[in-house]
């Protein structure tokens, strides 16, 4: 039914506004229709709050009565849960509401609904219509897809590059490549993070921060790490500075130092130490790419256990390169200047192995283009063409 589409779009609408807010929580939105009419919307605030069929009933009432709902249909764009959690399970709110129909983008793949609030509004008595607009709901709700099926965050790449693709001169020197309205962008970007990775090289020389820096308040403070694997970051480097303020991660190897450990825990990082999986010694750190694959493996099981969704990777090359080769970079946001630095010795944006074919070459689906100041602005999905 075109109404159906119709409904179903301003809901996906609505569900967007919780970007950023809602994580680990998927982004929901709904609205009530009777009569072809609006009389309630609504969308998950935030995590732990209200989800999006409670939000939209309340304002129904509040604006036509509690009687209005009776007869009403429900757009939603992701199942009603089923169970108890932050909230109380929607199904139950649903059923003594009055509402007649449930028009649901997609099933929930979370094992503990996963079909089950359908089927028990079903039983109920509820009309229920699936699969509206499921391809846009699965869009929108990608990170936390990913999440949950495959058992790891979604992967955002950030670099900032001149014209000849350079991320740092020879001499490591790479402040500032971008503009200030670039470097806003990516305040914001950070700012609907729930972690900031790099790799040890581009912390040693970058020193960065990597804190959300906005005159207004963001939604999250992302957590920051960074794969140090000798743990070489000392005091005098801002990440360590401010992790009392700011959580920062290091993932080590175990083999590092004890010492230069307990000065990095005393001044409040945690600590990570990482083996690859089916390693039984730690009493060597290997280099290879077999162990950067396996490690980043392990890396990420961890991060989906701790309920990491949107994680930002700000470089180097090797972390990209491993990354890339993996398959595993879901969305990228580049920044470009017009500047040209050369140098065989400067530094490249993504090491590793790389395609051997232009035909194999990754596209943005659809790829977004802004001019900013003089920069240009390029982001968008990745789609992965395989490659062995």
């Amino acid at each position: 039914m075109e109404n159906d589409l119709q409904f179903m779009r301003l809901a996906l609408e609505f569900a967007k506004r919780g970007e950023g807010f809602v994580e680990p929580n998927p982004m929901v939105g709904c609205v009530l229709v009777k009569n072809g009419n609006i009389i309630g919307k609504g969308f998950h605030t935030k995590f732990g709050e209200p989800h999006a069929e409670v939000e939209a009933l309340r304002d129904a009432k509040k604006c036509y009565g509690e009687e209005s709902i009776a007869g009403s249909t429900c757009y939603v764009t992701l199942e009603p849960c089923s169970h108890y959690g932050k909230t109380p399970p929607c199904t139950s709110v649903l059923q003594s509401s009055g509402i007649r129909r449930i028009v649901a983008a997609m099933r929930d793949p979370n094992p503990a609904v996963n079909g089950q609030g359908l089927q028990i509004l079903r039983d109920a008595g509820l009309e229920i219509t699936e699969h509206v607009l499921e391809k846009e709901a699965r869009f929108l709700n990608a990170p936390y897809l990913t999440l949950l099926e495959q058992h790891r965050p979604w992967i955002i790449a950030k670099w900032a590059m001149t014209l000849d693709g350079r991320l740092a001169s020879r001499t490591g020197s790479s402040q500032w490549i971008s503009g200030e309205a670039s470097r806003n962008i990516v305040h914001h970007l950070r700012g609907r993070m729930d972690a900031v990775m790099i790799g040890s090289q581009t912390a040693l020389r970058d020193n960065p921060e990597l804190t959300v820096r906005l005159d207004e308040i963001a939604p999250r403070t992302p957590i920051r790490i960074v794969l140090d694997s000798k743990a070489a970051l000392t005091s005098e480097y801002r990440l360590v500075q401010t992790a009392r303020q700011v959580p920062v991660l290091l993932v080590v190897n175990p083999n590092a130092s004890e010492k230069q450990i307990k000065i990095l825990q005393d001044a409040g990082c945690e600590i990570l130490p990482l083996l690859s999986e089916n390693t039984e010694s730690d009493t060597e750190s290997k280099n290879t790419e077999h162990d950067y694959r396996n490690r980043t493996e392990v890396l990420m099981k961890h991060l989906a256990q701790r309920k990491i969704t949107n994680l930002l990777v700000e470089g180097g090359k090797q972390l990209f390169g491993t990354l890339f080769d993996m398959q595993l970079i879901d969305e990228v946001h580049v920044f470009i200047a017009p500047k040209l630095i050369g140098g065989e010795e400067s530094y490249p944006v993504i090491g590793g192995t790389g395609l051997s074919e232009m035909k194999q070459a990754w596209q943005l689906e659809p790829p977004e283009i802004q001019i900013l100041g003089q920069d240009v602005y390029i982001h968008g999905r990745i789609h992965h063409t395989p490659h062995t």
